[in-house]
């Protein structure tokens, strides 16, 4: 049976040293929930206190309605995905698979029946006989996940399972992973530091900092409209510029030196004069070279890469910035050109000074629903 996971007041601590101080989550049921961070964040401290691997401190774990706080990791039904894959070296790929079932004591039948249904999902059936030192990395990850998912677990929880694997696996068992979880329809919480990977398997993600939840939403939500200044430099790229936001007759001015833009969309509480600091995406600076009004820079560098040229520039009021153009047949703009640019103002985020909380409308943050 699936269930949802309900986090109350979770606290965690390793003597003195408070990990997270009060953290509140409900991850739905079949949903496929990430947890993002750097590394030291708590995301995997949080994923062994759901498991029953770490001790809890503070706070009550449930699945459904059932407390699990004090409950043992071999009676909360879940399956496990380390990083390491942590398979058994001396089993081949069917023994690893059937290595869950026989300790639940099913009948024979049954134990061969469910191992050869999730070897053939994972396509690993055809190394059923073979020991784990003749696979490769990928192939050993399939075993992982499919040893986890034969018990039918009520939860899936996956610790960095690709971090160990090349860039093209990682991006393959990404799509195995995300496929495999949609076909099976298993709530799954999945750990990772890696932000393209959680936007492409993720329903929602939760943003981790400091063992603090910082937003939760989709990836969709979280990219377009992150709720503070860590969230918009962890997800994605991204130039930090300090600006003033200008307010007079109802109207909003972003001010960078001597260029101002109109800026719509910032929420009534915000609307007065005051020191900001703007996310803006590389894609979302226009460039443009000659006597035209924009934020004067100057170019430093660039780099072709065929559909795009990235451009790297020192604006006139210190700050650096990297800048995505679509390439053109014309000429690539040299070194030491002076250039004006331009924003995409229904693209840009624009942040308190101290980049706590962002001012526009539109952020959809779930945290904020966490009772």
């Amino acid at each position: 049976m699936r269930k949802n996971i309900k986090i109350r007041h979770a606290v965690k601590k390793y003597g003195n040293n408070v990990i997270i101080p009060d953290l509140n989550l409900d991850v739905k049921e079949g949903e496929f929930f990430t947890l993002l961070g750097p590394s030291g964040c708590g995301k995997t401290t949080l994923l062994r206190m759901i498991a029953g691997f770490n001790s809890i401190e503070g706070g009550d774990f449930y699945f459904n309605e059932t407390r699990i706080n004090d409950m043992d990791p071999s009676k909360r039904n879940i399956g496990m995905v380390f990083q390491n894959y942590a398979i058994f070296p001396n089993l081949t790929v069917r023994k690893n698979v059937e290595f869950g079932l026989k300790n639940r004591k099913l009948p024979k039948d049954q134990i061969k029946q469910q191992a050869e249904h999730f070897m053939k999902l994972m396509h690993v059936d055809e190394y059923a006989d073979r020991l784990p030192e003749r696979l490769s990395g990928g192939q050993q990850q399939r075993v992982a996940l499919a040893r986890a998912l034969a018990i039918t677990p009520d939860v899936l929880l996956m610790d960095e399972p690709l971090s160990n694997l090349d860039a093209k696996l990682r991006v393959e068992m990404r799509s195995v992973i995300k496929e495999i979880q949609n076909e099976v329809g298993i709530t799954t919480v999945y750990v990772t530091h890696d932000q393209e990977e959680a936007m492409a398997v993720s329903d929602r993600i939760a943003v981790m900092n400091g063992g603090v939840i910082q937003h939760i939403g989709t990836p969709k939500n979280i990219y377009q409209r992150p709720a503070n200044l860590f969230v918009a430099t962890f997800i994605g790229r991204t130039n930090v510029v300090p600006a003033k936001l200008i307010v007079s007759n109802g109207v909003a001015n972003l001010s960078f030196g001597t260029y101002s833009t109109e800026i719509k969309g910032v929420r009534k509480e915000m609307m007065h004069n005051q020191n900001v600091v703007v996310s803006i995406r590389p894609e979302e600076y226009k460039l443009a070279v000659g006597n035209v009004e924009g934020i004067e820079a100057t170019v430093k560098d660039c780099v072709f890469l065929g559909l795009n040229t990235h451009y790297f520039v020192k604006l006139k009021t210190g700050e650096e910035a990297e800048i995505i153009q679509e390439s053109t047949i014309d000429s690539i703009i040299e070194k030491g050109t002076k250039i004006r640019l331009t924003i995409n103002t229904s693209k840009v985020n624009i942040f308190t000074e101290d980049g706590s909380e962002n001012i526009l409308e539109g952020v959809v943050n779930d945290k904020d629903k966490e009772v």
